[in-house]
Formats: structure tokens, sequence, C-alpha cells
């Protein structure tokens, strides 16, 4: 590694605080706004051009994104103001592995301050290999956004047909049956079982994400504890989860036949008791009708809530049995090759966070061609 360069952040690129654009501010327009925890508006005018790396500063800390074009940067920000003729994508992931709370509060006023993270101390390889680095690392990301935006395309498909069918098409004469003649619903613990550096997932709402579960970070519980959540609210293939209280209505189709996680505060349809109405309730749920049923049911005011009764008040109008079967053999193909673009992003996913510490510090290193572009394999001294 004679050719890196071991150096401060600060003498590579030029970190700055972002700028204020309150709302009152804001016009109609297509420049993304990026504050800590990403993009949260547009705007008609742009602060940096293309392409730029933004750090959560204030609130979300230490989250960094790329903008391949024009953007405005908050002030709860830090943006690469000079990349000072280094790779930008390149920049991009070595700020990912920067341990950004270790910066937290250093200062009179809370957040991270530039001064600080530019003393960060990192490893620096030539230009060239900087180039192959972020393509190794970015053809990841690019594989794992495409399968992201297929996932979109497929349940618009499938939310589609389901409109169709259940909703402009739905007849008169369909019997309105209580949703628990069809199956039971329950909800998970309300207890706060103890932490544990080891042991099992207890997922809450906040684990909920778009289309799958965030099983990484959640909170972790003893065996002993476990177990006696799931005596109550044990989730099977086939389930649906709804989120019942903070941030009401998030939802998830659990596909998996490996289950591994306990549930607090989060609604279950055990729709596995009835698999012919589990794509059915998922949609409904996603569906204008279903919006609607959850927004007139909220309760709270400190903190928002659905409540467990509002859940099983819920009525399906009944289509014809040969009508819903013909629907889920359209539908189940749909949730099949999403459930599989899962599994495909999980892998890469683990593939990208395992290579990427090894490569920005080079115990991984990639070969280079004369002409600079990619080679088929990574050499690793």
């Amino acid at each position: 590694m004679s050719e890196w360069q071991e150096c401060k952040l600060g003498e590579q690129i030029n970190l700055k605080r972002g700028y204020d654009l309150p709302k009152r501010l804001r016009t109609d327009g297509c420049i993304p706004i990026y504050s800590s925890s990403g993009v949260t508006g547009f705007h008609s005018e742009e602060k940096c051009t293309g392409p730029g790396v933004i750090a959560g500063r204030y609130g979300t800390i230490g989250q960094i994104f790329f903008s391949k074009e024009k953007y405005w940067p908050l002030n709860t920000t830090l943006y690469v103001q000079d990349f000072k003729g280094n790779n930008e994508l390149f920049v991009y992931y070595c700020l990912q592995q920067i341990d950004w709370e270790q910066y937290n509060d250093k200062s009179a006023v809370p957040g991270v301050n530039r001064n600080d993270v530019h003393q960060e101390e990192i490893s620096l390889p030539p230009l060239p290999e900087q180039e192959v680095i972020a393509q190794v690392l970015s053809s990841l990301d690019d594989k794992i956004d495409l399968l992201h935006r297929q996932n979109k395309t497929l349940e618009a498909i499938a939310e589609t047909l389901f409109r169709q069918w259940f909703i402009e098409e739905a007849q008169d004469d369909w019997e309105e049956v209580p949703i628990t003649e069809l199956f039971e619903i329950r909800d998970g613990t309300h207890d706060s079982p103890k932490k544990k550096t080891v042991g099992k997932s207890l997922i809450t709402s906040k684990h909920i994400l778009d289309g799958h579960l965030d099983i990484g970070n959640a909170y972790l519980i003893s065996d002993e504890d476990f177990n006696k959540v799931n005596q109550r609210s044990k989730v099977d293939t086939g389930d649906v989860l709804f989120s019942m209280i903070g941030t009401i209505g998030l939802i998830y189709f659990e596909q998996s036949q490996s289950i591994d996680y306990a549930i607090k505060n989060i609604g279950l349809f055990k729709t596995s008791q009835s698999p012919d109405w589990a794509i059915y309730t998922y949609l409904w749920l996603r569906s204008s009708v279903g919006q609607q049923f959850i927004e007139e049911h909220k309760s709270g005011s400190t903190q928002e809530y659905v409540s467990l009764g509002s859940l099983r008040s819920i009525t399906f109008q009944i289509p014809q049995e040969d009508t819903l079967k013909k629907f889920n053999a359209l539908a189940s193909e749909y949730f099949r090759k999403i459930s599989l673009n899962f599994s495909q992003i999980s892998t890469l996913e683990k593939l990208r966070d395992a290579l990427l510490p090894k490569l920005m510090s080079g115990e991984v290193r990639v070969a280079i061609a004369p002409d600079t572009e990619l080679l088929s394999s990574a050499k690793i001294p």
C-alpha cells in the first residue's frame, strides 16, 4: 500500500454547512432539497451543482447521500464543497466509513462540526484506484436500486388489479363480512422485555420499511422473552403486519419460510389461517378504502394509534370464490417475484457491506488494467 497515503480528511475534501430554506420561501421546482434524512422536498433553484455528496450533521447524524444533479443542501447537513480532484463516488463511500457519532456534540451547538470531521484520519488510494473502487461498489448499489424499482412496479400492478376488480367493479350483491370471520387479528406485546446484546429480534413499527423489515437494527431479547411474546402473537408465513402506533399504517406481507422475530405494538392479521385472503388483505390495507378506514379510526393526541378493536371492526365485501381465486393466481406471481427480488437485494447488500470497509482500507485491492478499466477479479494481498 505504499502508493496509498495516510492523511486527514480535510486535506482531501472540504466540507461546508448547508443553507437554510424555510418552507415559506420554497417554490415549486425539480431541484431536490436534502435534509439530514435525505430528500425532503423540491425547489425551483439550486445551491450546488452535481455530482455532490451530502452528510447529515444534525438530527439524523452521519447518513450519506449522493446527488448526480443540482441540489440544495439544508443547514442540517454538511456537503462537499470541494473534492480537490478526488473521485466523487469514492468520497461518497469514504464518508460512509466514518464514525460520525464520535463527532456529535463536541462543540457548544449540538450536531457535527465540519472542522472536527476534517481531522478524521483516512487512507487514500491514487485516483485510478479510487475510480475502480467506486465502480465496484456503485455497480452493486445500481443493481439493488434496480430491484427496488422492479418491486415498486410489480406492487403497483397488483394494486391496480385489486382496485379494478374489488373496488371499481365491486358488485352490489357482494356480502359484507366481518374480517374476524375470515381470520384472527391479534397484536404484539405491549411489554418492554429487557434488552440483550445477543438474542432474538423484537420488531416494532419503526422496523417496518418499504416492503421489508429492518431486522438488522431491531432490539434483541432473550429466548425466554421471545417465547413468551410468541405465545400470543407468533408471526407465520402468509401473515400481514400493520403498525398501530406512532407512524401508523406501515404494512408488511410476510412471505419468508424462516421467521425468527417477535413483534411489539404491531397489528397481526393472521391471514395464514385463510391464505386466499392474504394478498387481498395486504392490498386492501394499502388501497384508498383501507387508507380511509385507517384515517377515520386514528385516536390519541400526543401519540396517534389505531386500536385492536378498530382493526377487528373491518369488514370485507366478499366476491365470488372463483373471482378471488383468479385474482390470487395473477397477484401471487407478482408477490413471488417481489419476494425473490428482496432475497437478492439482501444478498447484494451483505456483499456490498462486507466489501466496503475492505476496499476503503486497502485490505482488498482491485486490479487495474492500463486503461483503468475494472478487471474481473480483485486481488487480496
